[in-house]
Protein backbone atom coordinates (compact mmCIF):
# COMPACT_ATOMS: atom_id res chain seq x y z
CA UNK A 1 0.00 0.00 0.00
CA UNK A 2 2.91 2.60 0.97
CA UNK A 3 3.81 2.26 -3.26
CA UNK A 4 0.67 3.43 -4.27
CA UNK A 5 0.38 6.67 -1.55
CA UNK A 6 2.17 9.24 -3.57
CA UNK A 7 5.03 11.40 -2.06
CA UNK A 8 5.81 15.19 -2.00
CA UNK A 9 2.45 16.24 -0.35
CA UNK A 10 1.17 16.89 3.12
CA UNK A 11 0.12 13.82 4.48
CA UNK A 12 -1.34 15.43 7.51
CA UNK A 13 -4.12 16.92 4.97
CA UNK A 14 -4.30 13.92 3.07
CA UNK A 15 -5.54 11.90 6.70
CA UNK A 16 -7.69 14.68 7.63
CA UNK A 17 -9.72 14.50 4.05
CA UNK A 18 -9.16 10.43 4.36
CA UNK A 19 -10.65 10.15 8.30
CA UNK A 20 -13.48 12.84 6.90
CA UNK A 21 -14.98 10.33 4.26
CA UNK A 22 -14.67 7.70 6.59
CA UNK A 23 -17.09 9.30 8.95
CA UNK A 24 -19.48 10.57 5.90
CA UNK A 25 -19.85 6.70 5.33
CA UNK A 26 -20.14 5.95 9.44
CA UNK A 27 -22.40 8.59 9.43
CA UNK A 28 -24.80 8.03 6.24
CA UNK A 29 -25.45 4.23 8.13
CA UNK A 30 -28.67 5.07 10.07
CA UNK A 31 -28.24 2.75 13.26
CA UNK A 32 -24.61 2.68 12.96
CA UNK A 33 -23.06 2.48 16.77
CA UNK A 34 -19.62 3.52 15.54
CA UNK A 35 -21.12 6.73 13.98
CA UNK A 36 -21.82 8.17 17.60
CA UNK A 37 -18.11 8.50 17.96
CA UNK A 38 -17.73 10.53 14.30
CA UNK A 39 -16.70 14.37 15.24
CA UNK A 40 -20.26 15.73 14.89
CA UNK A 41 -20.88 13.79 18.52
CA UNK A 42 -18.09 15.66 19.83
CA UNK A 43 -18.13 19.62 18.22
CA UNK A 44 -20.93 21.76 16.32
CA UNK A 45 -18.65 21.15 12.75
CA UNK A 46 -18.54 17.24 11.05
CA UNK A 47 -16.68 16.01 7.87
CA UNK A 48 -18.28 18.26 5.53
CA UNK A 49 -16.61 21.13 7.36
CA UNK A 50 -13.31 18.88 7.08
CA UNK A 51 -14.57 18.11 3.59
CA UNK A 52 -14.71 21.74 2.31
CA UNK A 53 -11.88 23.52 4.42
CA UNK A 54 -8.86 20.68 3.13
CA UNK A 55 -10.38 20.95 -0.62
CA UNK A 56 -9.71 24.91 -0.67
CA UNK A 57 -6.57 24.41 1.05
CA UNK A 58 -5.48 22.12 -1.72
CA UNK A 59 -6.87 24.13 -4.67
CA UNK A 60 -5.12 26.83 -2.67
CA UNK A 61 -2.05 25.56 -3.16
CA UNK A 62 -2.45 23.36 -6.67
CA UNK A 63 -4.17 26.21 -8.25
CA UNK A 64 -2.24 29.11 -7.35
CA UNK A 65 1.05 27.50 -7.87
CA UNK A 66 -0.25 26.62 -11.59
CA UNK A 67 -1.80 30.47 -11.91
CA UNK A 68 1.98 32.01 -11.03
CA UNK A 69 3.50 29.20 -13.73
CA UNK A 70 0.91 29.99 -16.34
CA UNK A 71 -1.43 33.35 -15.62
CA UNK A 72 -5.06 33.27 -13.89
CA UNK A 73 -6.61 32.15 -17.79
CA UNK A 74 -5.09 29.25 -17.98
CA UNK A 75 -5.51 28.14 -14.08
CA UNK A 76 -8.88 29.19 -14.26
CA UNK A 77 -9.52 27.05 -17.39
CA UNK A 78 -8.29 24.18 -15.02
CA UNK A 79 -10.17 24.64 -12.26
CA UNK A 80 -13.50 24.98 -15.04
CA UNK A 81 -12.13 21.41 -16.26
CA UNK A 82 -12.36 20.27 -12.67
CA UNK A 83 -16.20 21.18 -12.08
CA UNK A 84 -16.97 19.25 -14.89
CA UNK A 85 -15.44 16.36 -13.48
CA UNK A 86 -17.06 16.96 -10.25
CA UNK A 87 -20.47 17.45 -12.08
CA UNK A 88 -20.48 14.51 -14.13
CA UNK A 89 -19.43 12.37 -10.93
CA UNK A 90 -22.77 13.81 -9.20
CA UNK A 91 -24.74 12.70 -12.41
CA UNK A 92 -23.15 9.82 -12.08
CA UNK A 93 -23.76 9.24 -8.47
CA UNK A 94 -27.48 10.35 -8.80
CA UNK A 95 -28.55 7.68 -11.42
CA UNK A 96 -26.93 5.15 -9.63
CA UNK A 97 -28.07 6.22 -6.12
CA UNK A 98 -31.48 6.85 -7.50
CA UNK A 99 -31.55 2.79 -9.34
CA UNK A 100 -30.39 1.63 -5.77
CA UNK A 101 -32.68 3.37 -3.77
CA UNK A 102 -35.73 2.90 -5.74
CA UNK A 103 -34.88 -0.72 -6.15
CA UNK A 104 -35.10 -1.23 -2.69
CA UNK A 105 -37.67 0.23 -2.04
CA UNK A 106 -39.87 -1.74 -4.53
CA UNK A 107 -38.19 -5.10 -3.71
CA UNK A 108 -38.18 -5.06 -0.03
CA UNK A 109 -41.84 -3.20 -0.20
CA UNK A 110 -40.17 -0.17 1.94
CA UNK A 111 -41.44 3.20 0.12
CA UNK A 112 -40.26 4.91 3.83
CA UNK A 113 -36.90 4.82 1.69
CA UNK A 114 -38.49 7.03 -0.77
CA UNK A 115 -39.16 9.43 1.26
CA UNK A 116 -36.54 9.73 3.95
CA UNK A 117 -33.82 10.18 0.95
CA UNK A 118 -36.15 12.48 -0.90
CA UNK A 119 -36.80 10.59 -3.94
CA UNK A 120 -40.99 11.00 -3.60
CA UNK A 121 -40.25 13.56 -6.34
CA UNK A 122 -38.55 11.29 -9.13
CA UNK A 123 -41.44 8.90 -8.88
CA UNK A 124 -44.09 11.43 -8.96
CA UNK A 125 -42.50 13.45 -11.84
CA UNK A 126 -39.20 11.12 -13.13
CA UNK A 127 -38.42 13.09 -16.06
CA UNK A 128 -39.13 16.68 -14.62
CA UNK A 129 -36.69 15.33 -11.80
CA UNK A 130 -33.93 14.13 -14.05
CA UNK A 131 -33.90 18.07 -15.64
CA UNK A 132 -33.87 19.58 -12.52
CA UNK A 133 -31.13 17.20 -11.40
CA UNK A 134 -28.89 17.92 -14.14
CA UNK A 135 -29.56 21.67 -13.61
CA UNK A 136 -28.63 20.88 -9.46
CA UNK A 137 -31.81 22.10 -8.34
CA UNK A 138 -32.57 18.82 -7.42
CA UNK A 139 -30.55 17.17 -4.73
CA UNK A 140 -32.11 14.13 -2.87
CA UNK A 141 -30.34 13.14 0.65
CA UNK A 142 -27.20 12.93 0.78
CA UNK A 143 -26.53 14.16 -2.71
CA UNK A 144 -25.65 18.14 -1.77
CA UNK A 145 -22.29 17.81 -1.30
CA UNK A 146 -20.80 18.06 -4.25
CA UNK A 147 -23.16 20.24 -5.92
CA UNK A 148 -22.04 22.62 -2.98
CA UNK A 149 -18.17 22.13 -4.00
CA UNK A 150 -18.71 22.64 -7.84
CA UNK A 151 -20.11 25.81 -7.03
CA UNK A 152 -17.57 27.04 -4.55
CA UNK A 153 -14.81 25.94 -6.81
CA UNK A 154 -16.41 28.44 -9.37
CA UNK A 155 -16.63 31.33 -7.46
CA UNK A 156 -13.18 30.42 -6.47
CA UNK A 157 -11.91 29.84 -10.44
CA UNK A 158 -13.35 34.06 -10.58
CA UNK A 159 -11.37 34.92 -7.40
CA UNK A 160 -8.19 33.14 -8.02
CA UNK A 161 -6.01 36.69 -8.42
CA UNK A 162 -7.08 37.79 -5.05
CA UNK A 163 -4.98 34.63 -4.23
CA UNK A 164 -2.08 37.04 -4.34
CA UNK A 165 -3.77 39.39 -1.84
CA UNK A 166 -5.15 37.29 0.97
CA UNK A 167 -6.75 40.13 3.32
CA UNK A 168 -8.62 41.11 0.22
CA UNK A 169 -9.61 37.65 -0.38
CA UNK A 170 -10.99 37.37 2.91
CA UNK A 171 -12.73 40.12 3.12
CA UNK A 172 -14.79 40.09 -0.33
CA UNK A 173 -15.76 36.43 1.07
CA UNK A 174 -16.47 37.61 4.72
CA UNK A 175 -18.93 40.02 3.02
CA UNK A 176 -20.93 37.37 0.82
CA UNK A 177 -21.11 35.01 4.02
CA UNK A 178 -22.93 38.25 5.68
CA UNK A 179 -25.10 38.75 3.15
CA UNK A 180 -26.12 35.24 2.71
CA UNK A 181 -26.73 35.19 6.54
CA UNK A 182 -28.60 38.01 6.41
CA UNK A 183 -30.61 38.16 3.58
CA UNK A 184 -30.95 34.48 3.40
CA UNK A 185 -29.19 34.65 -0.48
CA UNK A 186 -29.16 30.97 -1.96
CA UNK A 187 -29.67 29.15 -4.93
CA UNK A 188 -33.09 28.16 -5.95
CA UNK A 189 -34.28 24.24 -4.95
CA UNK A 190 -36.66 22.50 -6.85
CA UNK A 191 -38.68 21.05 -3.58
CA UNK A 192 -38.84 24.28 -2.33
CA UNK A 193 -36.10 26.40 -0.15
CA UNK A 194 -32.68 26.44 -1.18
CA UNK A 195 -30.20 24.38 -1.56
CA UNK A 196 -29.38 22.33 1.47
CA UNK A 197 -25.94 23.65 1.51
CA UNK A 198 -25.64 27.74 0.79
CA UNK A 199 -22.86 28.04 -1.29
CA UNK A 200 -23.08 31.73 -0.67
CA UNK A 201 -22.16 31.08 3.27
CA UNK A 202 -19.99 27.81 2.30
CA UNK A 203 -17.50 29.50 0.53
CA UNK A 204 -15.98 31.38 2.86
CA UNK A 205 -14.41 28.19 4.90
CA UNK A 206 -13.49 27.50 0.77
CA UNK A 207 -11.78 30.62 0.82
CA UNK A 208 -10.03 30.13 4.58
CA UNK A 209 -8.72 26.68 3.09
CA UNK A 210 -7.60 28.08 0.05
CA UNK A 211 -5.55 31.10 1.63
CA UNK A 212 -3.88 28.81 4.15
CA UNK A 213 -2.94 26.83 1.29
CA UNK A 214 -1.47 29.81 -0.69
CA UNK A 215 0.10 30.78 2.36
CA UNK A 216 1.59 27.04 2.94
CA UNK A 217 2.41 27.05 -0.60
CA UNK A 218 4.57 30.09 0.19
CA UNK A 219 6.45 28.84 2.93
CA UNK A 220 4.63 30.76 4.85
CA UNK A 221 1.47 29.49 7.50
CA UNK A 222 -0.12 30.54 10.60
CA UNK A 223 2.34 30.44 13.53
CA UNK A 224 2.11 29.18 16.70
CA UNK A 225 0.63 31.83 18.95
CA UNK A 226 0.09 30.43 23.07
CA UNK A 227 -3.15 33.38 22.84
CA UNK A 228 -4.28 31.91 19.70
CA UNK A 229 -3.77 28.09 20.80
CA UNK A 230 -5.85 29.54 24.18
CA UNK A 231 -8.75 31.02 22.71
CA UNK A 232 -8.98 27.50 19.96
CA UNK A 233 -9.33 25.67 23.08
CA UNK A 234 -11.97 27.33 24.72
CA UNK A 235 -13.79 27.88 21.46
CA UNK A 236 -13.61 23.59 21.32
CA UNK A 237 -14.79 23.40 24.78
CA UNK A 238 -18.19 26.23 24.41
CA UNK A 239 -18.36 23.98 21.49
CA UNK A 240 -18.88 20.56 22.84
CA UNK A 241 -21.04 22.24 25.81
CA UNK A 242 -23.47 23.59 22.90
CA UNK A 243 -22.87 20.23 20.70
CA UNK A 244 -24.19 18.34 23.96
CA UNK A 245 -27.56 20.63 24.25
CA UNK A 246 -28.22 21.22 20.96
CA UNK A 247 -27.89 17.42 19.65
CA UNK A 248 -27.44 14.87 21.98
CA UNK A 249 -29.42 16.38 25.53
CA UNK A 250 -32.20 18.56 24.43
CA UNK A 251 -33.59 18.71 27.95
CA UNK A 252 -30.79 20.39 29.05
CA UNK A 253 -31.45 23.33 26.75
CA UNK A 254 -33.87 24.74 29.54
CA UNK A 255 -31.38 25.09 32.06
CA UNK A 256 -29.31 27.50 30.13
CA UNK A 257 -30.62 31.79 30.20
CA UNK A 258 -32.92 32.45 27.64
CA UNK A 259 -30.76 34.76 25.50
CA UNK A 260 -27.87 31.72 25.82
CA UNK A 261 -30.75 29.41 24.95
CA UNK A 262 -32.05 31.03 21.60
CA UNK A 263 -28.05 31.58 20.56
CA UNK A 264 -27.70 28.20 21.05
CA UNK A 265 -30.67 26.80 19.61
CA UNK A 266 -30.47 28.86 16.37
CA UNK A 267 -27.40 27.41 15.44
CA UNK A 268 -27.62 25.67 11.62
CA UNK A 269 -25.97 24.22 9.23
CA UNK A 270 -27.21 25.00 6.11
CA UNK A 271 -25.91 28.52 5.82
CA UNK A 272 -22.80 27.47 8.16
CA UNK A 273 -23.19 29.23 11.76
CA UNK A 274 -20.45 31.34 12.62
CA UNK A 275 -20.55 28.97 15.58
CA UNK A 276 -20.06 25.65 13.33
CA UNK A 277 -17.07 28.17 11.43
CA UNK A 278 -15.29 28.82 14.44
CA UNK A 279 -14.98 25.12 15.77
CA UNK A 280 -13.65 23.82 12.60
CA UNK A 281 -11.10 26.57 12.27
CA UNK A 282 -10.09 26.20 15.71
CA UNK A 283 -9.92 22.34 15.89
CA UNK A 284 -7.61 22.74 12.47
CA UNK A 285 -5.36 25.70 14.02
CA UNK A 286 -4.67 23.14 16.73
CA UNK A 287 -4.03 19.83 14.84
CA UNK A 288 -1.84 21.41 12.45
CA UNK A 289 0.21 22.56 15.52
CA UNK A 290 -0.13 19.36 17.44
CA UNK A 291 1.24 17.18 14.22
CA UNK A 292 4.11 18.21 12.73
CA UNK A 293 4.39 17.55 8.94
CA UNK A 294 6.66 14.67 9.20
CA UNK A 295 5.38 12.66 11.80
CA UNK A 296 6.86 8.90 11.27
CA UNK A 297 3.62 7.59 11.96
CA UNK A 298 1.66 9.41 9.57
CA UNK A 299 3.42 6.65 7.18
CA UNK A 300 2.26 3.92 9.97
CA UNK A 301 -0.06 1.27 9.12
CA UNK A 302 -2.43 2.58 11.56
CA UNK A 303 -2.29 5.66 8.85
CA UNK A 304 -1.74 4.76 5.88
CA UNK A 305 -4.90 3.34 4.67
CA UNK A 306 -6.55 6.76 5.41
CA UNK A 307 -3.95 8.84 3.59
CA UNK A 308 -4.23 6.43 0.66
CA UNK A 309 -8.43 6.81 1.03
CA UNK A 310 -7.73 11.11 1.14
CA UNK A 311 -5.49 10.88 -1.67
CA UNK A 312 -8.25 9.80 -3.99
CA UNK A 313 -11.27 11.65 -2.75
CA UNK A 314 -13.35 11.51 -5.42
CA UNK A 315 -14.04 8.30 -6.33
CA UNK A 316 -13.88 7.26 -2.45
CA UNK A 317 -16.82 9.44 -1.70
CA UNK A 318 -18.65 8.64 -4.51
CA UNK A 319 -18.62 4.69 -3.85
CA UNK A 320 -19.31 5.92 -0.09
CA UNK A 321 -22.51 7.01 -0.27
CA UNK A 322 -23.28 3.57 -2.38
CA UNK A 323 -21.60 1.28 0.10
CA UNK A 324 -23.28 3.37 3.12
CA UNK A 325 -26.96 2.40 1.38
CA UNK A 326 -26.05 -1.05 1.31
CA UNK A 327 -24.56 -0.73 4.89
CA UNK A 328 -28.17 0.21 6.52
CA UNK A 329 -29.83 -2.95 4.79
CA UNK A 330 -27.90 -4.81 6.37
CA UNK A 331 -28.15 -3.38 9.66
CA UNK A 332 -31.95 -3.51 8.93
CA UNK A 333 -31.91 -7.44 7.84
CA UNK A 334 -30.02 -8.18 11.40
CA UNK A 335 -29.06 -6.28 14.26
CA UNK A 336 -26.19 -7.19 16.67
CA UNK A 337 -22.68 -6.48 17.23
CA UNK A 338 -21.24 -8.71 14.78
CA UNK A 339 -23.50 -7.36 11.97
CA UNK A 340 -22.15 -4.02 13.27
CA UNK A 341 -18.52 -4.84 13.23
CA UNK A 342 -18.95 -6.77 9.30
CA UNK A 343 -20.43 -3.17 7.98
CA UNK A 344 -17.70 -1.09 9.43
CA UNK A 345 -14.77 -3.53 8.51
CA UNK A 346 -16.62 -4.21 5.26
CA UNK A 347 -17.01 -0.50 4.29
CA UNK A 348 -14.05 0.21 5.25
CA UNK A 349 -12.21 -2.33 3.14
CA UNK A 350 -14.27 -1.60 0.56
CA UNK A 351 -13.13 2.20 0.47
CA UNK A 352 -9.49 1.22 0.83
CA UNK A 353 -9.51 -1.19 -1.92
CA UNK A 354 -11.53 1.28 -3.80
CA UNK A 355 -8.60 3.96 -3.22
CA UNK A 356 -6.29 1.56 -4.03
CA UNK A 357 -7.03 0.55 -7.44
CA UNK A 358 -7.15 4.06 -8.37
CA UNK A 359 -3.55 5.18 -7.23
CA UNK A 360 -2.45 2.00 -8.87
CA UNK A 361 -4.78 2.54 -12.65
CA UNK A 362 -3.44 6.38 -12.39
CA UNK A 363 -0.06 5.52 -11.84
CA UNK A 364 2.85 6.31 -14.10
CA UNK A 365 4.58 2.40 -14.86
CA UNK A 366 8.70 2.94 -14.17
CA UNK A 367 10.32 3.45 -17.47
CA UNK A 368 12.48 0.82 -18.79
CA UNK A 369 16.25 0.65 -18.46
CA UNK A 370 18.58 1.69 -21.39
CA UNK A 371 20.56 -0.90 -22.67
CA UNK A 372 24.54 -0.19 -21.85
CA UNK A 373 26.11 1.37 -24.69
CA UNK A 374 28.40 -1.18 -25.33
CA UNK A 375 25.39 -3.57 -26.29
CA UNK A 376 24.48 -1.14 -28.85
CA UNK A 377 27.68 -1.48 -30.79
CA UNK A 378 27.25 -5.02 -30.76
CA UNK A 379 26.66 -6.38 -34.36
Amino acid sequence: MGGLIRGGRDLRVDLARGMALWFIFVDHVPGNVLGRLTIRNVLLCDATEVFVLLAGYAAGIAYGRQMEREGWLRAGTRVAGRCFTLYVAHIFLFVVFTAQVGYSATTLDASAYLDEMHLDPFGDAPYLALLKALLLSYQPAFLNILPLYIVVLGLFALALPLLRRPGLMLGASVLLYAVARLSDLNLPSWTGGGWFFNPFAWQLLFAVGAVLGGGAREGGGLRWRPWIGAACGLVLVLSFAATLVVYLRRDLIGLLPLPVATVVDAVDKSALHPFRLLSILALAYLVAHAVPRGAAWLGGAVARPFVLIGQQGLPVFCAGIFLSFLGRLALEWREGWAMQLGVNAAGLGALVGIAAVVAWSNAKPPKPALPPAAALDTP
